[in-house]
């Protein structure tokens, strides 16, 4: 089921940090990464990159992963 919530949120915001789908789902942000690899080896999803910001090292790592639904697929 966490699947297919990650897929369907994914579809409705286009892109989203770890930290966001981890919230999101109530999930450990490792299981969640997971999920995405294996929506990336299906071609559903790809991870882009996130920029980092001037180098405060206040953000987590989750907050800068990003992942994007690939918009040719269908649902």
């Amino acid at each position: 089921m966490i699947l297919t919530d990650i897929q369907n949120y994914l579809i409705k915001h286009r892109k989203a940090s770890l930290e966001e789908l981890a919230m999101y789902a109530h999930s450990d942000a490792d299981a969640i990464r997971l999920m995405l690899n294996r929506l990336i080896r299906k071609g559903r999803v790809k991870q882009i990159e996130g920029k980092k910001c001037g180098g405060c090292h206040s953000c987590t790592p989750e907050s800068i992963e990003f992942y994007e639904w690939k918009i040719n697929n269908c649902k």
